[in-house]
């Protein structure tokens, strides 16, 4: 059993609270790690030596330059622990260590992009329409960021916005979910590794109502960005607002796949599949909705279904594992009800809809791949976030019809779209109200280009140079260059 600790300005402490809680591996079942229970007196260390580092010459004095060295030291350093991380976050959330593995060297990636990115940010010369002075614009780091980040990717998620942060300038305290605290700590010993000045980094665990709440709330925290779902990113809106902190919210999704009757069937049905059931559809971009042109409907479905019911399901460890176990209890029996929600609302299981136990399934926390049709998009299984390996097959008529359907909705994280016309692939990614389209794939990332959602899936954008700005405000500086004493009337 390993035990943790709390990671504030440079050092490993336990918390004020003397407790520590376990983390418990999704597919065995057992306990492997205690995770300090941090709490209000932690958050306001925590924050505290975040706050001072602003000011210390050590980091305050950095140029962006050395900044992305230091950037650039750490990504190197997790290329180095590709093992450890992917490892224990694996065990944390259950997620499959292919999967986890990949994820790890993409955030060595992400390091890399915004060490180069942190010399890059410009200011801008101004021409004003006024004689004897001179306006320049710089920008600044905004101050204390408040991470708080969820379960699901907890390593990936999280250096969405640690690189960018930090890249500006900013000081960080990282909340991670308490379900999978591990692989932020041990990512945190390698930011010290780094050389990163005291309190530029800080991570605290433990439970929101005792950390995340007086963190969000803490008069020194300037931003707070946030990932997780959309009722818990509207209180977390809430709080901020009441001091007018900055935040970025990627929330949830209920995104729309879409078939057309031009596509390559073959590759479509591989990218419905991969839409749900990969990550077991624990993931915020989730095509969790198919529609489906109503002229190959009944092909289509059958072709999936034959498709995702040869997935293999089991030990995440697995290389050949393809579905995982489900991260949490809480989150097995949410699952487990909205697939009794659909069928009592008249959708028609095709495929699955019911646990998995026995041999290969270790504590039995998964959920087989299921799949409904029969969906019409008022239904709840339609129109509400299940965060599981559960698709719903929708019929549509034409390209207006399948607009109608796939924007009508609270989210607009993402949406695919699945088509042999050019003019139809631009026409769609033009209307579909969705901060991400894919044509011909899905769940397609990278580092250089932003992410984020219109509606209730959320507030700002991470990747690419977008997500940067999210950490800098702009100053704009007057400047008079031939005084006189009529300047201040001039100016005014």
């Amino acid at each position: 059993m390993k035990r943790y600790q709390l990671f504030i300005n440079n050092e490993w402490i336990n918390p004020a609270s003397g407790a520590w809680f376990e983390s418990t591996e999704p597919y065995s079942g057992e306990a492997w790690a205690e995770v300090p229970r941090g709490g209000l007196a932690d958050v306001e260390l925590a924050v505290r030596a975040a706050h001072d580092a602003l000011e210390a010459p050590a980091w305050r004095d950095l140029t962006a330059t050395q900044r992305g060295a230091l950037l650039r030291k750490l990504a190197d350093l997790v290329s180095q622990n590709i093992n450890v991380l992917a490892e224990t976050e694996q065990r944390d959330n259950g997620k499959l260590i292919a999967e986890v593995s990949g994820q790890v060297q993409n955030v060595a990636q992400w390091f890399h992009y915004y060490a180069g990115l942190a010399d890059k940010v410009q200011g801008a010369v101004v021409p004003i329409n006024k004689t004897g002075v001179f306006n320049y614009v710089k920008h600044e780091p905004l101050g204390v960021v408040a991470a708080i980040t969820p379960w699901n990717s907890p390593l990936a998620l999280t250096v969405w916005k640690i690189a960018p942060a930090l890249a500006a300038g900013n000081t960080m305290v990282i909340k991670p979910s308490e379900y999978t605290s591990s692989s932020l700590l041990e990512l945190a010993a390698l930011v010290k590794l780094a050389g990163f000045p005291p309190g530029v980094f800080n991570v605290i665990t433990g439970f929101g109502a005792e950390v995340g709440e007086p963190l969000v709330s803490h008069p020194l925290v300037a931003k707070v960005a946030f990932t997780g779902g959309d009722a818990a990113g509207q209180k977390i809106n809430e709080i901020a607002a009441r001091d007018f902190k900055k935040v970025t919210l990627e929330l949830g999704g209920k995104s729309a796949n879409i078939v057309f009757d031009d596509a390559d069937l073959d590759q479509a049905v591989m990218g419905a599949v991969a839409g749900i059931f990969g990550a077991a559809g624990q993931t915020c971009m989730a095509g969790s909705r198919l529609l489906v042109q109503r002229g190959i409907h009944d092909r289509f479905v059958a072709m999936l279904i034959d498709v995702a019911s040869k997935a293999i399901v089991g030990d995440p460890a697995k290389m050949k594992t393809q579905v995982g176990p489900i991260a949490t209890k809480a989150q097995f029996q949410k699952i487990l009800d909205y697939i009794e929600i659909a069928k009592d609302g008249g959708a028609k299981c095709v495929l699955g809809g019911h646990a998995l136990a026995g041999e290969g399934y270790g504590q039995g926390q998964f959920v087989a791949p299921t799949i409904f049709t029969g969906v019409t998009n008022d239904m709840r299984i339609a129109q509400e976030e299940v965060f599981g390996p559960v698709l719903s097959v929708i019929p549509f008529d034409d390209e207006a019809d399948a607009l109608r359907i796939a924007n009508d909705t609270e989210f607009g994280l993402a949406a695919g779209v699945w088509t042999q016309s050019l003019h139809r692939a631009f026409h769609m990614s033009d209307r579909l109200k969705a901060g991400t389209v894919w044509v011909n794939n899905y769940r397609a990332t990278s580092f250089t280009t932003p992410f984020g959602g219109y509606k209730r899936s959320g507030i700002g954008r991470e990747g690419g140079v977008d997500a940067i700005k999210e950490y800098l405000q702009s100053k704009s500086v007057w400047i008079t260059t031939q005084p006189s004493r009529t300047n201040a009337f001039v100016l005014g």
